[in-house]
């Protein structure tokens, strides 16, 4: 570990504003490497996704609540999975800082471990309780007939959906591991093609064409299920082929074991990101749960809304997620000081990249909602929603940076303190309270819970200013 003396000196050294919020030509030459194939592929996923809901949403506003509705459910999963493989994470970014591949080794074979113990727990969660879930979205209100169609949708969507949950799993080690060494390219090479395989099957088993048959929803889950596959596969042989620039894979499965030295380590660091994740997309399925009560068209208007903004969004969250690759190979390096310099300029660039693509996003939110085959009132309240997405874009930004500063130094307690505990105390109270005990719309509860997180980034100024993430945990 490192001497309490060098931390310290790290952390009081003090950088000008210039220094702090403007790099030189090789920082951004260095940022662009890691985070551009990020963004290029989680762009084009969007785009895709887009694409999806709106091939959906032609079939009808109650198959894209459906869709919407099964979505946030498994998106509670997703991040359960992306949460248990940033523990092991942290380690395999600063051992590959270090140049110690068997520890990158011995931090992935955990993250198999640990992802194949989540999908179970998962798989037998939607199998058993699947209905009673979905059946929480549908508010009372709801008309018999919508209620009971929108549920059989739903149902049937989440069963074949759970077939997918086995790539992306798996996907989600290998791919997580090529980013960490700072290699994004095959991660989206395989993205981009699975995104294509996607659109080109749902196109073709949502509306039946070239012959295929016709099944709305339901092939749309299939194609879902097909791209994953797909994905998997280019990234396991990209990762074992004989020449792969991915030296740390090889001998992965031989003599399959984790130095006991490191295993309660990367368990603490995994429990507390895992429960993190958990709680916080609980959190937000909580929120659109409340949002819901105002009736099935808000939920309608939120997915359209989402769907668009997390295109815009992308290039803020593809930043914090570098943050965390950037900053934690330069703390396994022992580059404390260059690491805290690194943080808040990754800090300036994600929140300078806000005004650009809010002003984007405010710019086609009158205009995308048009293309869906939905009510005229569903589409406006779409585009209110997306303007106030835009105008908190910077708030969401700063947050999500200084997550991943905090992150990449191993600190996971005071990052689930920071994100998962501050949801559960803040916006979702707020939300709970405004949707049953106001008149207030949606759109008004929306935009106060948005603006709330405003107290979440002058936390995390406070929490990266103090430098109790300037960690080496691999040293020695």
């Amino acid at each position: 570990m490192i001497e309490t003396s060098d931390r310290e000196q790290a952390i009081k050294v003090k950088f000008t504003l210039k220094e702090a919020m403007i790099g030189e030509p090789e920082f951004y030459k260095r940022v662009a490497m890691v985070v551009l194939p990020m963004i290029i592929q989680n762009t084009l996923s969007n785009v895709v996704g887009l694409l999806d809901n709106i091939m959906v949403g032609q079939v009808g506003t109650l198959s894209m609540s459906a869709v919407a509705i099964v979505n946030q459910i498994l998106f509670v999963f997703y991040l359960c999975i992306w949460g248990s493989l940033a523990g092991a994470g942290i380690y395999s970014t600063q051992f590959f800082g270090k140049g110690d591949m068997e520890g990158v080794r011995a931090a992935i074979r955990f993250k198999l471990i640990t992802a194949i113990t989540i999908l179970t727990i998962a798989l037998i969660i939607f199998f058993s309780f699947g209905e009673n879930l979905i059946s929480l979205y549908i508010s009372a209100d709801t008309a018999p007939a919508d209620a009971a169609t929108t549920l059989g949708y739903a149902a049937s969507y989440l069963r074949i959906m759970m077939i997918g949950l086995i790539p992306f799993s798996l996907t989600q080690v290998y791919a997580s591991a090529m980013r960490e060494s700072g290699k994004t390219s095959l991660p989206m090479i395989a993205g981009m093609t699975a995104m294509g395989v996607n659109f080109v099957f749902n196109a073709l088993l949502i509306f039946g064409l070239l012959g295929f048959p016709k099944m709305g929803v339901l092939g749309a889950a299939i194609a879902t299920v097909i791209s994953r596959f797909v994905e998997l596969s280019i990234v396991v042989y990209g990762a074992h082929k004989q020449d792969s620039r991915y030296s740390f894979f090889a001998g992965l499965y031989e003599n399959f074991r984790i130095p006991v030295k490191l295993i309660l380590p990367m368990l603490t660091k995994t429990l507390p990101l895992l429960c993190n994740e958990f709680l916080w997309s609980l959190a937000q399925a909580t929120l659109l749960q409340a949002y819901s009560i105002r009736g099935i068209a808000v939920i309608a208007a939120m997915n359209i809304s989402g769907t668009i903004s997390q295109i815009f969004n992308e290039v803020f969250l593809s930043l914090g997620n570098s943050t965390g690759i950037i900053v934690g190979q330069e703390l396994g390096a022992d580059k404390l000081v260059s690491a805290r310099r690194t943080a808040w300029r990754m800090a300036s660039l994600s929140v300078a990249s806000t005004i650009v693509m809010g002003t984007l996003l405010s710019i086609a939110a009158p205009i995308i909602p048009q293309v869906y085959n939905t009510e005229p009132e569903i589409r406006q309240l779409a585009t209110r929603f997306i303007w106030i997405v835009a105008l908190v874009m910077p708030i969401n930004s700063y947050a999500n940076v200084s997550y991943f500063t905090m992150r990449s130094g191993g600190k996971t307690t005071v990052t689930f303190l920071f994100d998962s505990c501050f949801a559960w105390l803040v916006p979702v109270p707020a939300a709970y309270i405004l949707s049953r005990y106001t008149q207030l719309p949606a759109l008004s509860v929306f935009t106060i819970v948005s603006l709330l997180e405003f107290l979440k980034c002058i936390i995390g100024f406070t929490l990266v200013k103090s430098g109790v993430w300037v960690r080496n945990i691999v040293k020695g």
